[in-house]
């Protein structure tokens, strides 16, 4: 299932053009709408959305005024924001990270060439311009969770008490996140205000991990090394590559999946889902505990509120009756941070008894899979929850028919999300991707598969039929399957899937199946370190983030030198193009091959250096890798042209 993972970039970017020009035409009406408020008009019996004056909403004992409003708040929050919600659980984060409007606006800097930049001196001496990123070891870099949440804390409280039905408030507090999101992209290079900064990241991740309903699968597609999210350009000839810079690892963007896995033991994840549970259910009740009804709620009269900043230091609590007198700015963050820790500490007391049960039933589990259970029960929860509330004051207005619609299809969907999520576990996925990497070896071996597959290709195969096919193929002898590990040992090892240390474990079940033994392991690593030393070399082991930033930086590279050939192909520049091709180039070579290119054409090979942050050493060991496929009709032309 490729889904909107593999829809076109060019594609997709006219569809975020698309939903930025909407949201912001819908942030301009919080500032002048004189059209909206006739559809709410009491007098206007043609319009469902109409203010009927005879019906009594009761906030704290007293009848909230009933007059015409203008639709742009009640938009956002009951269409578009469980809009979004609905996309994470069902689509996948693939497609909202893609159309996210927000993650679009924090790139402009990026895309005018106006980003922060610091001087670098690599090991070589040679001193290079490039962008700032976040730092592996920072404070933020390990604390990006909390600081998030925090501000979808600080965001959810200042709706209740100034933005709900304020527009004035509302439209400035959107343009100022936007102007921080822009102002992150300006001062950090990559996704880092979506990574870092985004108060929505979290409910994306609550949502969106391990994936939706319908997201591709990152680790089993070996079609192209664009998978899921992952940031992109356009070449000029309408086909993509990467463009990772390795803002984060792991990524989201990259492969959600691994992202969850990689990180479910930290301790921010369980204040996330946990928490998470909690504030949400804190939010929608505090409707209640402070008006004293689910009408006020329901009938959407807080998107419409007129007294919303008048009532700040009012009580903030009407129960049984009586008004408490809390003032409701202290009562909101007070509710939701209760609320929090509570779904928090409830969220270990459910794990912890799980955990308990299962040993006592003498099945005990791995933390991850507990913990991946507890998590994936209580997002099932509390989407439910969610839609008990969210997008009601709208569907309310819709015939009975399409309230009962809109319940069995969440209802359904989410069920279908629950079941398919329950069933993951760590060692499936590290089993997926790696039936994956052996598919694409049996192809190359040239094997005879046709036989034992009726029809169907290697590719159609999932994960554990590639390994009762590798088990039963008579041709696929024991130094074959030596053959076929080694390879994909050997790319596991290049791409940052494993480095030499985790191997051995991260190979575990391929060994198991194709009955190869640890000491075989160790021979093969050893082969390869002679074959290829910098696989062994702890200097030189990238994380799968990092081995993208610099294949995407030499995709770049080679792009732009193939396109400035072919404006002008000098023979002279064309043989040391050749070279680098062919990866027989030093990097004394390549820095001459620079001098002989136009100023804008070197400009734009120093852009790319910094965009990517690479430094001389990895430059010279990124073009020492074989051609890629994709280049080869051009690097033939090349050859042919020049000899």
């Amino acid at each position: 299932m490729y889904m909107f993972a593999q829809i076109p970039e060019r594609s997709m970017h006219y569809l975020r053009w698309v939903v930025t020009i909407a949201w912001l035409i819908l942030i301009f009406s919080l500032f002048f709408d004189p059209i909206s408020a006739k559809l709410t008009d009491s007098n206007n019996l043609a319009s469902p959305l109409r203010v009927d004056p005879d019906v009594c909403i009761k906030v704290q004992g007293v009848c909230l005024p009933q007059s015409s409003y203008q639709l742009g708040a009640p938009i956002f929050w009951g269409i578009v924001v469980p809009s979004g919600i609905f996309i994470l659980l069902v689509f996948g984060h693939e497609l909202w990270r893609r159309i996210c409007p927000l993650s679009f606006l924090s790139q402009i800097p990026r895309a005018l060439g106006k980003q922060r930049q610091k001087k670098q001196t690599d090991k070589s001496g040679k001193v290079r311009s490039e962008i700032y990123k976040v730092p592996k070891n920072s404070w933020l870099a390990r604390n990006y969770l909390y600081l998030q949440f925090s501000l979808l804390f600080l965001g959810l409280c200042g709706r209740i008490l100034f933005y709900d039905s304020d527009r004035l408030v509302l439209g400035s507090f959107l343009i100022l996140t936007i102007l921080a999101a822009i102002f992150v992209g300006y001062w950090y290079g990559g996704k880092s205000w979506c990574n870092y900064f985004c108060p929505m990241s979290p409910v994306q991740r609550i949502y969106g991990e391990p994936r939706g309903l319908l997201n591709s699968t990152a680790h089993e597609d070996s079609r192209s090394g664009i998978t899921q999210s992952m940031c992109r350009i356009v070449r000029e000839d309408g086909s993509e590559q990467s463009a990772c810079v390795a803002c984060q690892s792991p990524c989201i963007d990259i492969d959600a999946e691994r992202s969850y896995w990689d990180e479910i033991n930290n301790s921010d994840r369980r204040w996330l889902y946990y928490g998470y549970f909690g504030l949400v259910f804190g939010y929608f009740i505090y409707y209640y505990l402070y008006a004293g009804n689910w009408d006020y709620y329901f009938s959407g009269a807080w998107a419409r509120d007129e007294n919303q900043l008048e009532s700040l230091f009012k009580p903030g609590f009407y129960l049984a009756g009586q008004a408490i007198a809390i003032p409701k700015l202290v009562a909101v963050p007070l509710t939701l941070a209760i609320c929090t820790f509570l779904g928090y500490f409830l969220g270990k007391k459910v794990e912890n008894a799980y955990k308990v049960d299962r040993i006592r039933k003498k099945s005990p589990l791995t933390t991850e899979i507990i913990r991946h259970r507890v998590f994936t029960v209580g997002t099932f929860l509390i989407f439910n929850f969610f839609f008990i509330f969210g997008g009601r004051p709208f569907i309310n207005l819709l015939p009975k028919f399409w309230h009962y619609l809109a319940s069995i299809l969440l209802a359904v969907l989410s069920s279908l999300w629950l079941y398919r999520t329950w069933m993951r576990d760590p060692s499936r996925y590290q089993r997926e991707g790696l039936a994956g990497r052996l598919r694409k070896q049996l192809g190359k071996l040239g094997l005879d598969t046709a036989k034992y597959l009726d029809g169907r290709s290697l590719e159609a195969l999932h994960a554990d039929e590639v390994y009762v096919l590798a088990k039963i193929l008579p041709d696929f002898t024991h130094q074959k399957r030596l053959k076929a590990y080694k390879a994909v040992l050997k790319e596991a090892l290049e791409e940052g899937y494993t480095d030499f240390g985790h191997s051995l474990e991260i190979l575990q079940q391929m060994r198991l199946e194709l009955t190869i033994t640890e000491a075989e392991h160790q021979a093969i690593l050893t082969e390869l370190g002679v074959e290829s030393a910098e696989l062994l070399d702890p200097e030189k082991q990238y994380s799968r983030e990092d081995w993208l930033r610099l294949q995407s930086y030499r995709d770049a590279l080679l792009e732009s030198l193939l396109v400035t050939w072919k404006k002008d192909p000098d023979r002279k520049v064309g043989s040391e193009l050749l070279e680098v091709l062919t990866g027989k180039s030093s990097r004394e070579a390549i820095e001459h091959l620079l001098t002989e290119l136009p100023a804008a054409e070197t400009e734009t090979v120093e852009s790319l250096r910094r965009q990517y942050r690479v430094t001389g050493q990895e430059e010279e060991t990124i073009l020492h890798r074989p051609i890629m496929a994709k280049y080869r009709p051009r690097f033939s032309g090349l050859r042919s042209s020049i000899f």
